[in-house]
C-alpha cells in the first residue's frame, strides 16, 4: 500500500506540474496580431479608421479601438458596441474594422498630438486563460482648413488657353493650386518664379481646356496632409473662341505608307502586324485602332510627363514658332475622317501643324530640359521639353532627333529635323504646348504681348509687393 500511495502521489504531482506548466505557458502565449492601416500621420475634420486583427479562427474575447488625447479617451470601436464601424472577416483568421469619424461624432477631439490605440485578447488553454496585445500609433489632429488669398488681378481666360494666378496659402505644407472643373493645376513656390522671401506665396498656371464648358467653375484649392480642404474664388473672365472643323480624306495609299511603321514602332500594338501586302480593309481597321486607342494611349504618356516638371521657370520671353513655317492645321480643329466617301472617324487636333521645307531644322521654342526624345505612336519621332511649373512643349513627326532626355536646351537650339513619321500626311512639324500634360493653344505663348500682360506683369506686381513689405 505505501508503494501504491507513493506512485499515486508522484502521478498527481506530475499532473499538477504539467498543469502548472501549461498554465504558465498559456500566460505567455502571443496575443492577436494588430495593425492600424488608417489614418497615417494626421487626423483631419473627417478621417477614416481602418485596422486589422488576426488570431486563429478569428476567435476574440475583446477587441477595442480608441483615441487618447490629453487624458481623454474617445472610443472608435468595440466588439460589444461596434457603433458605425463595419466589421469584415477577410480570412479565416483576420478581421478588418473600418469607419469614418468627424467632429460631429468626436466633438471632444482638439488640434494637437494624439494616439490611436487598438487592443485585443483571445482565449487560450481551452478558454481558461486569455492572451492580449495592444498597438498604439501617434497621430496629429488638424482641424483648421488651409487658408487661401488670391493676390494677382485681371485674369482673362480664353477657351482653350492659359492663365496664371499668384496667391497666398497657409500653412505652408499643403497641396494647393487651381481647380478648373474636375481638373487640378498645382501651384509652385513663388521663389521658382523669382519672387523671393515669401514662403507663403504660390504661382499656378491653369487653363480652360477646349473640351470644357465656358461656365466651368474655376477656384483656388488647398489640401493639408490631414485631408482638410479650403477653397477660394478669384476674379476671372472667360472669352469664347471658335474652333475650326475640317474634313480629312484617308486614302489607301496613305494607309499603306503610315500604318505598318506605326504598328512596328508601338509596343501597344504588339499583337498586330502590317506590311505592304496587308489587305486595305485590315489597314483601315488598324488605322482606326491607331487613330483612336493608340492616340489616347499616347496622350496618356504625355500626361504622365507632367510629373517630371521643374518647380521653377526654365523659360524667358515669348516662345518661337518654327522659322519660315506656314500653318496647315490649328489648335482644337475638329476633324472628320472619310474613306472612299464614307465617314470613318472623328478626332480633335490638339496642336499646330507647321510646314516649312522638307527636313527643316526644328529648334526649341524656348529654354528648358528635354524629358522625352523617342518614337511615340501617332507622333512618330517626338521630343518633349519641360519649361518648368507644369509647362511643356512637344515637337512631333521628326525625321531625326538630335537631343537626349536630361539635356538642358536654350531657345533656338536644334532638336532634330522635320519629317513625316507617325500619323503624318507629309513633311511638317506638329507643335503643341502642354500644361500639366493637357494641350493648350500655342498662340498665346508665341505672343510677346500676351506673355507680358498675362504672365510677367503679375509676377512683377507680386515681387514688388514682397519688396515693399
Amino acid at each position: 500500500m505505501p508503494v501504491i500511495r507513493a506512485v499515486l502521489g508522484l502521478a498527481a504531482g506530475l499532473a499538477l506540474g504539467a498543469a502548472l506548466a501549461a498554465w504558465i505557458a498559456a500566460g505567455q502565449a502571443a496575443g492577436p496580431t494588430l495593425e492600424v492601416v488608417q489614418p497615417g500621420e494626421f487626423i483631419g475634420r473627417t478621417a477614416s479608421f481602418v485596422a486589422t486583427a488576426e488570431t486563429p479562427g478569428a476567435e476574440f474575447l475583446t477587441l477595442t479601438a480608441h483615441i487618447e488625447q490629453e487624458g481623454g479617451v474617445h472610443p472608435l470601436f468595440s466588439l460589444d458596441d461596434p457603433a458605425s464601424a463595419a466589421l469584415e472577416q477577410e480570412t479565416d483568421d483576420r478581421l478588418r474594422i473600418s469607419r469614418t469619424f468627424d467632429r460631429e461624432s468626436h466633438p471632444g477631439l482638439a488640434e494637437g498630438p494624439a494616439r490611436i490605440v487598438v487592443a485585443a485578447s483571445r482565449p487560450v488553454l481551452f478558454g481558461m486563460r486569455e492572451s492580449g496585445s495592444e498597438i498604439a500609433v501617434d497621430v496629429t489632429v488638424r482641424l483648421t482648413p488651409p487658408r487661401l488669398t488670391p493676390l494677382s488681378t485681371l485674369h482673362y481666360v480664353t477657351h482653350g488657353g492659359s492663365e496664371i494666378v499668384v496667391y497666398r496659402v497657409t500653412p505652408g505644407d499643403v497641396e494647393s493650386g487651381v481647380r478648373v472643373g474636375g481638373r487640378e493645376y498645382p501651384g509652385y513656390p513663388a521663389s521658382g518664379a523669382g519672387i523671393e522671401d515669401r514662403d507663403d506665396l504660390r504661382v499656378a498656371f491653369f487653363a480652360l481646356l477646349h473640351d470644357q464648358d465656358l461656365g466651368t467653375p474655376i477656384q483656388l484649392y488647398a489640401r493639408d496632409p490631414a485631408g482638410n480642404e479650403g477653397t477660394a474664388d478669384f476674379a476671372h473672365r472667360i472669352f469664347e473662341r471658335q474652333f475650326r472643323r475640317s474634313r480629312i480624306p484617308v486614302s489607301d495609299g496613305f494607309l499603306r505608307r503610315v500604318v505598318p511603321g506605326i504598328v512596328a514602332g508601338s509596343p501597344e500594338l504588339a499583337g498586330e502586324t502590317a506590311d505592304g501586302s496587308t489587305e486595305p480593309s485590315e489597314l483601315l481597321r488598324l488605322y482606326l485602332l491607331i487613330n483612336g486607342q493608340l492616340r489616347e494611349s499616347n496622350r496618356g504618356t504625355l500626361a504622365g510627363l507632367a510629373a517630371e516638371t521643374a518647380t521653377r521657370l526654365l523659360w524667358s520671353g515669348p516662345f518661337r514658332q518654327l522659322a519660315n513655317s506656314q500653318v496647315e492645321s490649328g489648335f482644337a480643329d475638329h476633324r472628320t475622317y472619310f474613306h472612299d466617301g464614307d465617314e470613318i472617324d472623328q478626332q480633335v487636333h490638339l496642336g499646330f501643324d507647321l510646314a516649312s521645307t522638307a527636313n527643316a531644322p526644328v529648334r526649341a521654342a524656348n529654354g528648358g530640359t528635354v524629358i522625352f526624345a523617342e518614337y511615340l505612336g501617332i507622333f512618330g519621332r517626338c521630343v518633349v521639353i519641360d519649361h518648368g511649373m507644369g509647362l511643356q512643349s512637344l515637337y512631333a513627326h521628326l525625321s531625326s532627333i538630335d537631343v537626349t532626355p536630361g539635356m538642358a536646351v536654350e531657345r533656338d537650339q536644334q532638336l532634330g529635323l522635320s519629317g513625316q513619321t507617325g500619323l503624318a500626311g507629309g513633311d511638317h512639324l506638329h507643335f503643341a504646348m502642354l500644361l500639366q500634360g493637357r494641350p493648350v493653344t500655342p498662340m498665346e505663348w508665341w505672343d510677346e504681348h500676351w506673355i507680358e500682360d498675362r504672365v510677367l506683369r503679375k509676377l512683377r506686381a507680386a515681387a514688388g509687393e514682397t519688396a515693399s513689405r
